[in-house]
């Protein structure tokens, strides 16, 4: 499927999307460059939030190319190679982004937002590094069966594999090719209830959580004008601000997910019907996909100082 596939003749529809293709890409770009240039700077403490910022937005980015830019310069003879690096990037994507929201609630579990290695080495903590390595590494693992089981599709090829999720969504006119339907029913399955179900039913409850947490320790504040024994968060107002932006994130991401599988898999169900609202669904779905990757710079922008402080720099600027 081309990148805008056959439902793209619309303007309207090819303007929002490169609109948003643009905008994810320029954005998450934004983020790489503005928070890795102050994580270069910083000598000796590393916060472990930007790194995780960092390591978010290059996944968004590297989803944005392969399933939209690359596509444009590639031909069907990649469609295997395309496959087995799509099916790699979103899962690390979707697990990327709920490492963000679980080392939030560690780091209020923790009582104090930590500013690590400040008497170590530089440069963030290996257990962070093993963190993000270990979801690179898994999820490259997780996709070799896309590399194996995946092939060109021709006019006449049919996909029998209907279970599809945003992680193992075909492209470039792939169709899944597994030696038995059950083994790629299995596939498909496992991808839906690994790397989408269980990720974001965990994003809610550390979401919930940090809600939590902030509310208890905004009691305990209270507790403490009285005494000055009880542990407390000093930076209750920047935390209640990055539970905020990181809770729009996953809000975020949750409704662009479910949109896209919703519309992707009532289309496959329904495609003989061929109405108009059952073809919408495809412009709904590729909207939904992107919709994430395109706004989570901007809300990320909101909570962060740095990219605030950036973006006001530019638009003094420009006007």
């Amino acid at each position: 499927m081309s990148l805008l596939g056959r439902m793209g003749s619309s303007p309207l529809y090819i303007a929002v999307y490169i609109f948003l293709v643009l905008l994810g890409n320029v954005g998450n770009s934004t983020v790489i460059a503005v928070v890795g240039q102050s994580l270069l700077r910083e000598t000796g403490a590393v916060r472990s939030s930007d790194v995780i910022l960092v390591n978010m937005a290059f996944s968004n980015l590297m989803v944005s190319l392969a399933r939209n830019s690359l596509l444009v310069f590639l031909n069907k003879n990649w469609c295997r190679f395309m496959m087995g690096v799509w099916v790699w990037l979103r899962s690390a994507n979707v697990w990327s982004t709920f490492f963000l929201s679980v080392f939030h609630f560690q780091t209020l579990r923790r009582v104090a937002p930590p500013i690590t290695n400040v008497h170590g080495h530089p440069g963030p903590p290996r257990s962070l590094i093993f963190g993000l390595c270990l979801i690179w590494s898994l999820n490259l693992i997780y996709s070799i069966p896309a590399f194996v089981f995946s092939k060109n599709g021709d006019e006449n090829s049919t996909e029998t594999l209907m279970l599809v999720s945003s992680t193992t969504r075909p492209l470039l006119g792939c169709i899944w090719d597994f030696p038995s339907v059950y083994s790629g029913l299995a596939f498909a399955t496992s991808s839906m209830l690994i790397h989408e179900c269980l990720p974001i039913c965990l994003m809610s409850v550390t979401n919930l959580g940090s809600l939590l947490t902030l509310y208890a320790h905004g009691q305990t504040r209270r507790a403490a004008n009285k005494s000055q024994d009880a542990p407390v968060i000093t930076r209750i107002p920047a935390e209640r601000r990055a539970a905020k932006v990181i809770l729009a994130l996953n809000i975020l991401f949750i409704l662009s997910w479910g949109a896209s599988v919703i519309s992707v898999n009532y289309f496959n169900y329904n495609r003989k019907s061929s109405s108009s609202s059952t073809e919408f669904l495809l412009i709904v779905a590729r909207i939904a996909n992107i919709t994430f990757i395109a706004l989570s710079p901007v809300v990320l922008a909101v909570g962060h100082r740095k990219l605030r402080a950036f973006l006001k720099s530019v638009l003094s600027r420009v006007i």
